[in-house]
């Protein structure tokens, strides 16, 4: 019972579900780009949704994120507007992380509505087609409920649950990924350069997805994963089902039409945060984490084409 308990209360803590309060950005996270992909401030568009009840905004828990970035060259903007092709007409990449129907802004239990209208969802299919690039990133329950139908129009199926990996050790807030257990060859562990190749990621528990058969896998559970299907966050209620993922996603790359799109199941792997009193690391500033910011770099770089990345 006290390891359960245990295991609860750091899911807790480390997901999205915990108290605003007791999650704020790591303004010490900074680590090098020795090869920054562009001139400082002229870089690709990058918007970051914030008309969608997000949970993740570049000026608060996606500052790291967006600042990190910045440095590489992009230029990073918080997007306010609903999605049309009007609206997106200048955007780059789209990155949208943890977004929320107004029905669970504050109410994180079933059902958990999509975030975005029909017309939404066909706008962003249709930018993507024509070349946009989609950075589309939900988390565990209820964020992976309101993301459903925009991933299902790309062809990804999402688990609206507590994502497990199955080989996390005690008293590890993170699910390691690496070549013996779920991290795949592709594009964006690969990177430009033998420097920027990735051989280990972490996340902190997160959704699952079932990928179209053409997209490249990047996070891949193994045998002993689930989802523990929660009617009710934060935390996993007892009925909670558990539900077989293995060969599920965390994350995975595909091409659509003229563009691309990048999809993840955890948001905390691309941020800096101090969680909880004890003010803990989790994301890129955790010591598990020493290769999350170079993939997301090359996630980056991959959506925005940048010259020297894998195809």
């Amino acid at each position: 019972m006290g390891k359960t308990i245990l295991l609860l209360g750091l899911i807790v803590l480390v997901s999205a579900a915990a108290a605003p309060a007791q999650q704020v950005a790591d303004p010490d996270f900074n680590p090098p780009i020795p090869k920054p992909a562009y001139e400082s401030g002229n870089g690709p568009l990058v918007a970051i949704d914030e008309a969608h009840h997000n949970f993740h905004t570049a000026d608060d828990r996606y500052k790291p994120f967006a600042d990190f970035l910045r440095r590489d060259g992009y230029r990073i903007e918080g997007f306010a507007k609903p999605f049309s092709l009007e609206s997106l007409k200048d955007v780059d990449v789209l990155v949208i992380s943890n977004a929320l129907n107004e029905r669970n802004e504050d109410d994180w239990s079933l059902p958990t509505p999509s975030a975005f209208t029909p017309a939404e969802i066909a706008a962003v299919r249709a930018w993507v087609e024509l070349g946009g690039s989609l950075f589309l990133i939900a988390d565990h329950m209820p964020f992976a409920g309101a993301a459903i139908d925009l991933a299902r129009a790309f062809g990804f199926e999402f688990s609206n649950g507590y994502a497990r990996a199955g080989n996390r050790t005690e008293g590890r807030i993170a699910d390691i990924f690496d070549s013996a257990s779920g991290l795949k060859e592709s594009p964006v562990t690969r990177g430009r350069t033998d420097e920027e190749r990735v051989t280990k990621a972490a996340t902190f528990t997160g959704s699952a997805f079932k990928p179209p058969k053409d997209a490249a896998p990047i996070l891949v559970f193994g045998t002993k994963a689930v989802s523990m299907e929660t009617k009710k966050a934060p935390g996993i209620t007892p009925d909670a089902p558990e539900v077989p993922i293995d060969g599920w996603c965390q994350g995975a790359i595909v091409k659509i039409g003229k563009g691309r799109a990048a999809v993840f199941g955890e948001a905390a792997m691309f941020s800096a945060q101090l969680g909880g009193p004890n003010r803990i690391p989790v994301g890129m500033n955790s010591p598990d984490a020493g290769r999350n910011h170079q993939l997301l770099l090359n996630v980056m770089h991959w959506l925005s084409r940048v010259e020297g990345m894998p195809e």
